[in-house]
């Protein structure tokens, strides 16, 4: 067999591949250009995306030259058993030596692969009985070691690739890491590449987008979480690579998003986001592969199909939107209820996973669901806060803000924002302890200012005061005079604040409040 594709390889000017099954099978035959391989497709994995896939490639090289790295990156994101390399005699065109390489199974070595030295063409230069077998059974205890220590569904890569600052990026990527935890994912590491420019179809140049994906594969992970949102065409690029899920940092909170809201309203916001994010990104999976993304994802759609689903998804955005529609009317109505009894509103706003929802549950006595994660309580929640002399207030805790929220989720969630229109008082609540504090106040400021919601008098509460060392709480309190220092797990410290939002509703004229002081 070498020495028939080694003299048609020499007598075309071509190279050719066979792609052979376990049993022998020559399961696809293809002839490339001199110095490549190109396919449109592959035949289809014997198995799951997790083991080998069941076939080698055997292709001829016609200048003598080993193995190239290509060669090596198709080998590790094909799972292939083997990638077997005839080098062919320029003057005879006969076979003169064979280059072989497997995937490593061991992911703590230096390279995904092992690379034998070339060896002569003969019938035993290549004897694979029991090789490949031991190889696989390698990977899948590779795997269980893997994933004994793991929790979560998922196994994820966290990506930036950023043109911002270096602390800038650490910041994002910090956040992404809570993203992917609130979402259950495993965090197996973090990779970091800064650019001058993005590139335009993959996000950063395809050598180092290989070699991120050789990496995801040796560590076992299923999943690629990008930091930066990607193009439709880039998501649909980096796909056509792997076998991997890729989502960016916009599907991953959408997708806490889905797990989180519970109530009617919050289900029809998710998933109306959901499908506007989805839209532009359906796509026609091309047929014309290269040897790297043949057949991996399967084959898409045809067009018709494709419009098909395009018309399902538009018609079902409009639906969504009547539905929503309804509700605005629904949650009208409330309000002006609301506003007859003269019952005033306080609305706890902040950054996500600062403790409103414990500050709510230990002023209300309330039972509302608290996680120390990113997006733990998604739907509003409104209570009321009875004080003495028959007093009493509604308090409502609405999503927690973060950096970046996408256009079509702060749009969605506007029905959440719309209590805070209402509200007599906003009560900021920041996480005094965090180390990003300050970011964290400005970026929720800033969102308020977008909002047109700083015309409403404002409450700065620094929660988790019981962290605070003197020094932080010192300088918190000359940076925010106004501030008040308050720990949801403390009821001591609860007394003031109540007293404050008694004095501020009920003692004073709110339009006196604007300035923010207590």
């Amino acid at each position: 067999m070498a020495r028939q594709i080694a003299e048609l390889s020499h007598e075309t000017g071509r190279q050719i591949a066979l792609l052979i099954t376990r049993e022998g099978t020559v399961a696809m035959v293809v002839v490339g250009t001199a110095r490549e391989i190109y396919l449109e497709t592959l035949p289809p994995s014997r198995s799951g995306s997790r083991s080998l896939r069941g076939l080698r490639m055997v292709h001829t090289h016609l200048l003598g030259e080993a193995l190239s790295q290509d060669d090596l990156n198709d080998l590790a994101l094909l799972r292939l058993d083997a990638m077997v390399a005839i080098l062919v005699n320029r003057s005879s065109g006969l076979p003169e030596k064979l280059c072989v390489a497997t995937i490593d199974p061991d992911p703590e070595a230096a390279s995904p692969w092992i690379v034998d030295p070339p060896r002569p063409v003969g019938p035993e230069a290549y004897d694979s009985s029991g090789r490949v077998e031991a190889l696989e059974d390698e990977l899948a205890r590779s795997l269980s070691d893997a994933t004994k220590h793991t929790t979560g569904q998922e196994r994820g890569l966290l990506v930036s690739v950023s043109t911002a600052s270096i602390s800038d990026q650490e910041d994002a990527l910090a956040e992404l890491s809570e993203l992917a935890r609130s979402a259950d994912v495993d965090v197996l590491g973090v990779v970091r590449q800064r650019v001058a420019r993005y590139h335009p179809t993959t996000l950063m140049s395809i050598d180092r987008l290989k070699s991120l994906l050789i990496h995801a594969l040796k560590l076992h992970a299923t999943l690629i979480i990008f930091e930066q949102e990607l193009s439709p065409n880039q998501v649909r690029k980096i796909a056509e690579m792997t076998e991997l899920k890729v989502i960016d940092r916009t599907q991953l909170i959408l997708d806490i998003f889905a797990r989180r809201a519970h109530s009617r309203d919050g289900k029809l916001q998710v998933e109306l986001a959901q499908l506007k994010y989805l839209l532009p990104r359906l796509f026609e999976r091309s047929t014309a592969l290269s040897r790297l993304t043949g057949g991996i994802g399967g084959r898409g759609p045809g067009e018709t199909r494709l419009e098909e689903d395009r018309r399902r998804v538009r018609d079902r955005i409009a639906s969504l939107g009547a539905k929503l529609r309804h509700l605005e009317v629904e949650r009208a109505g409330r309000k002006s209820r609301r506003r007859e009894a003269a019952i005033p509103v306080v609305s706890l706003v902040g950054y996500t996973n600062v403790g409103k929802s414990t500050l709510l549950n230990r002023l209300t006595k309330s039972e509302v669901l608290v996680e120390d994660k990113m997006f733990a309580t998604l739907d509003p929640t409104s209570r009321r806060l009875r004080f003495p002399r028959e007093r009493e207030i509604i308090l409502t805790d609405t999503v927690g803000f973060i950096r970046d929220l996408p256009a079509d989720l702060r749009r969605a969630f506007m029905a959440t924002f719309d209590e805070l229109r209402d509200a007599d008082l906003i009560v900021h609540v920041a996480d005094g302890s965090h180390p990003q504090c300050e970011l964290m106040i400005e970026r929720v400021t800033e969102i308020l200012r977008e909002m047109e919601l700083d015309r409403i008098p404002t409450l700065l509460l620094f929660n988790k005061s019981d962290r605070l060392d003197a020094g932080t709480r010192e300088t918190l309190s000359l940076r925010h005079p106004e501030g008040v220092f308050v720990s949801a797990m403390d009821p001591a410290t609860l007394r003031p604040l109540e007293e404050i939002l008694q004095r501020r509703l009920f003692e004073r004229p709110l339009t006196s409040l604007a300035d923010g002081s207590p």
